[in-house]
């Protein structure tokens, strides 16, 4: 990705504290999605990034300053991702910033992460009154982490994955054993993802150690959910597949890509996972 020269990323950089969309760095889609073969449009699946961010800040007129919490829908039609480091330096400008409402924030936030994104991207901020509605959940369906395995391949691998396709299920499993690495900086990036589908059922012993081969896979969590959706869908052919990761917090920003064969797509509200 040649754009990831332009990026902050593993870099020391001087934070801006005035108001600056110039700070956002929008990655294309495209490259990565062609490597698991997803060409054109339209898109094998449906989906989001929920990004949650926990370091929100601005000055009100009389130079006081306000704290909040945004939480920001990009749709997977999207052409391009945001990129995180750019995220929080582009939040990091609110900081010694005038603003005269909340409502202007708000409107700022959403025209320049729809601007970068090039998609209607949607946005909610929560005052620390509001912060109550941040409750810890537990993660869907059952955990297969353990599962009594021998593995040694810490490179992602989808031909560890099997299937029984002569027994079709209806069933919700999680693993938080997710682990990858930043694309740019290397830097690890911890998850816990959830697969929900009815189709062939998977080998539990077998999708663990898939999940597990993403150890020393370097891609950003929004092209690992894909690759996990794309490799899953490609041996069961199921009748319905959701795939979704919900990561830890880095620097206030949290990211959890969805992407479903539904058009109605879960939606985390605030709450969070207690690893977040």
């Amino acid at each position: 990705m040649d754009e990831l020269s332009k990026s902050q990323l593993g870099k020391s950089v001087a934070y801006e504290n005035q108001y600056n969309p110039d700070l956002l760095l929008p990655l294309p889609r495209i490259a990565k999605r062609i490597e698991i073969g997803i060409e054109g449009q339209p898109l094998p699946f449906k989906g989001k990034d929920l990004w949650y961010a926990f370091e929100v800040s601005w000055l009100s007129e009389s130079g006081k300053p306000i704290v909040a919490m945004a939480r920001i829908s990009v749709p997977c039609e999207s052409e391009f991702l945001i990129e995180s480091k750019s995220l929080k330096l582009y939040f990091n400008s609110f900081n010694g910033s005038l603003f005269k409402t909340l409502d202007d924030v708000k409107s700022a936030i959403t025209k320049d992460l729809s601007n970068a994104a090039q998609a209607d991207v949607s946005v909610e901020i929560l005052l620390p009154e509001q912060f109550q509605q941040c409750s810890i959940v537990e993660p869907e369906g059952e955990c297969i982490d353990n599962e009594d395995i021998l593995t040694d391949i810490y490179t992602v691998d989808h031909t560890l994955l099997q299937c029984s396709h002569d027994k079709v299920v209806t069933e919700t499993l999680h693993s938080n054993l997710l682990k990858s690495n930043c694309l740019a900086t290397g830097q690890p990036d911890w998850g816990t993802v959830v697969i929900a589908y009815e189709g062939p059922k998977l080998d539990r012993v077998a999708l663990l150690k898939y999940i597990i081969s993403f150890r020393e896979h370097q891609e950003f969590h929004e092209q690992c959910v894909e690759r996990i959706f794309m490799d899953i869908s490609r041996l069961i052919k199921p009748v319905k597949l959701t795939v979704y990761a919900r990561y830890t917090r880095r620097g206030g920003l949290d990211i959890n890509p969805i992407r479903s064969t539904q058009s109605e797509l879960l939606d985390f509200t605030w709450a969070r996972f207690a690893r977040q």
